[in-house]
């Protein structure tokens, strides 16, 4: 783990961004097309620590992007070229524009001063999403980031921010996958090479530090 000086550095507000990945209605909420990883997500306190810091970005100036993951309707532009996708479009809960399942889910809360950022394909909240021209337009240097899932889009947020140029923040308990033991696996052989591991309790001490 990082010193609290260190990491303090690392979240100055002024460069800092708050990514929440796919914390929406259908894949965490109480009627997810997930429900193994929606309940890993509440039982291991991951969602409720995700809303702890969306809580504190707001009061400390800290800006916050919401990924979200949806399709249209007619499935256009899509992707069909791997298990998954084809698996998805076959679920009782599809993550469909305009309905509940593409919501922020309770008790993860949207600012008027967030941005939500939706991708129709494709498995990174990054990749082929407005979400790095909106990084370097707010000056962002250090990239926090939360929510599921660890087998896949947390991992491909990121690579790909660290591929961009910027120091990514993980809060190890602040993402989740299944099954509950795969994500300290991959943080500990996967993400700690190439992130700053910490916790929930550590960014929230360095947010509220520079609220004083």
């Amino acid at each position: 783990m990082p010193s609290f000086e260190h990491l303090s550095e690392l979240l100055d507000p002024d460069g800092t961004v708050l990514l929440t990945v796919e914390c929406q209605q259908g894949v965490v909420g109480p009627d997810s097309a997930l429900p193994e990883l929606a309940q890993e997500a509440r039982s291991s306190g991951a969602l409720g620590r995700i809303a702890r810091l969306v809580g504190a970005a707001h009061e400390s100036g800290v800006q916050v992007i919401h990924a979200v993951a949806e399709r249209r309707p007619d499935g256009r532009g899509a992707n069909h070229n791997a298990r998954l996708f084809r698996a998805a479009e076959r679920l009782p809960v599809r993550q469909l524009t305009g309905t509940t399942a593409v919501r922020i889910a309770p008790p993860v809360e949207v600012a008027e001063e967030d941005f939500v950022v939706r991708r129709l394909h494709g498995l990174s909240p990054i990749s082929g999403t407005d979400v790095d021209p909106l990084l370097r337009n707010l000056g962002c240097r250090t990239l926090v980031v939360t929510g599921v899932s660890a087998n896949i889009a947390v991992p491909n947020a990121v690579f790909d921010a660290v591929n961009r140029g910027y120091t990514v923040v993980v809060p190890a308990d602040a993402i989740a996958g299944v099954p509950s033991e795969y994500t300290p696996a991959m943080v500990r052989n996967t993400l700690a090479l190439v992130a700053t591991i910490t916790t929930t309790d550590d960014v929230l001490a360095c947010f509220e530090q520079r609220r004083r």
